[in-house]
């Protein structure tokens, strides 16, 4: 079986799938760097644009809700205008929401164009993971996933890091006037080497869907967002998390009733496909949750600046891309479960954080801790997509992001609401660190959780190799 794997894992990518590779990770970096480079601009965005804290912060949380809000109608709208107009079409969109950005004059403006940027930003991913599908084989599907990893694991790396170069060099609106000429560039490239693709009859869209499925996204990634943010009970958040919670199952109620959902809920009938959305789910919270805290611990027990933090965070984004050749080796299956392994070991250390800690020892365990990403979450979205025909991609697309975004928001609030209850209680750097040890005891537990549904994976995927060669002797 391992001759078979490194044979298939060896087919080399068309010069089609090449040329798409380039172009949707144009898109996919931006979109993914604006959910962070903004971060470390709040403080001087309050003072220039002479408003709150409270308000301003809603800059962040307005592009995150207008990302999470676009995701579900992605597969509907690809299959209807077809994928390549779609992305140029969302990319468009947030080519010209940075330009707004950059051209506000008052923190509502602000606020307006970031939605916009979102709801651009929020299709480049799904479609561009649609187009780079449709071109591969099932052979190729670790190493393109592998590819989509790149923007994910590098965003909280260098999101911060640019944003506090370009803050502290030029000013705040560098951060959105950089978007522009990527952008623009990104364009081209996407209407001279996309692969044309016609719409489809795609039928009337589902507008019950749509809202349901939008509102309970929203509700939830609000409610969690700002739960995690204030570190106690939030009037707002109290009501948004159960609203959502409510909106998400009148959706899953009205998709499985539907003779034409917005996206396909039957899909988890599958055993595969099931075992691999709960990986993503679990894993989002457990990588996504944990990278909050060491900007966190770097800055405030450190008393590291931006910049300084930022460098010391790219080790996470090497060790992940060290990881890239690994993840399409074996089966999606077991590599998942390997990566959740080291994800586990690789936390163990951070539990004994001190004021004091190695900065060598802790861009060690980084770059181990993402070998372990890489290893786990892509090759979770690798089996997601092994297990469907190819015509199901487009149902499923959307509901992988959606699980993967909904479960790092989940990781971020519950790690976020901890640490702050945990520094109420320590003033010394010493103190701190403490608390911060506390709140890494509870990413090792969420990471330990986010190992289950990997095991299941492998054993899945185990059962399927042994029936293969007895199907393949009694034919």
């Amino acid at each position: 079986m391992n001759d078979v794997t490194m044979t298939v894992s060896a087919e080399p990518f068309s010069s089609a799938l090449r040329r798409s590779v380039g172009v949707v990770m144009i898109g996919a970096s931006l979109s993914f760097l604006d959910s962070t480079i903004v971060n470390v601009a709040v403080n001087t965005l309050s003072v220039d644009l002479r408003a709150g804290l409270g308000t301003v912060q809603w800059v962040v949380t307005a592009y995150l809700l207008a990302l999470a809000a676009v995701i579900p109608a992605t597969g509907w709208a690809a299959r209807r205008f077809g994928a390549d107009r779609l992305y140029v079409a969302a990319l468009a969109v947030f080519t010209v929401g940075s330009v707004l950005c950059a051209c506000s004059s008052s923190v509502g403006m602000l606020i307006a164009s970031r939605t916009l940027q979102g709801v651009g930003g929020g299709a480049i991913l799904p479609v561009g993971t649609m187009i780079w599908t449709a071109q591969s084989s099932k052979a190729q599907m670790g190493r393109v996933m592998g590819l989509i990893a790149v923007p994910i694991v590098l965003a909280p790396t260098l999101g911060p890091l640019i944003g506090g170069l370009l803050i502290h060099g030029i000013d705040w609106r560098a951060i959105f006037w950089i978007n522009v000429p990527v952008g623009v560039v990104g364009l081209v490239l996407a209407r001279r080497l996309l692969p044309r693709t016609r719409g489809d009859d795609a039928g009337p869209l589902d507008v019950i869907g749509l809202i349901l499925a939008a509102a309970g996204i929203v509700g939830i990634t609000y409610g969690l967002t700002e739960l995690g943010a204030a570190g106690a009970p939030d009037p707002a958040a109290l009501v948004a998390l159960p609203a959502g919670s409510a909106a998400v199952v009148g959706f899953v109620v009205h998709a499985l009733r539907a003779e034409r959902p917005l996206l396909d809920l039957r899909l988890y009938a599958g055993r595969g496909f099931t075992a691999a959305s709960v990986a993503q789910f679990a894993l989002g919270a457990a990588n996504f949750g944990g990278m909050i805290l060491m900007p966190l611990y770097l800055q405030t027990v450190r008393g590291d600046g931006v910049i300084l933090t930022g460098l010391l965070l790219a080790p996470t984004g090497f060790g992940a891309l060290l990881s890239a050749p690994l993840t399409d080796r074996y089966g999606a299956g077991i590599t998942a479960f390997t990566g959740a392994a080291v994800l586990v070991a690789s936390t163990i250390p951070f539990v004994f954080l001190t004021a004091t800690t190695p900065y060598l020892l802790l861009c060690v365990v980084m770059v181990i801790r993402g070998i372990g990403f890489g290893l786990s979450i892509i090759p979770a979205m690798t089996a997601a997509y092994g297990a469907l025909p190819p015509d199901k991609i487009p149902d499923a697309t959307p509901q992988l992001n959606v699980l993967q975004r909904v479960g790092g928001a989940i990781g971020t609030a519950v790690l976020t609401v901890v640490l702050t209850g945990q520094l109420r209680h320590h003033g010394t750097p010493s103190g701190q660190a403490g608390a911060f040890g506390t709140a890494f005891l509870w990413v090792l537990a969420i990471t330990i959780a986010a190992t289950l549904p990997t095991i299941v994976l492998a054993h899945t995927e185990h059962r399927a190799h042994r029936r293969t060669p007895a199907s393949e002797e009694a034919s």
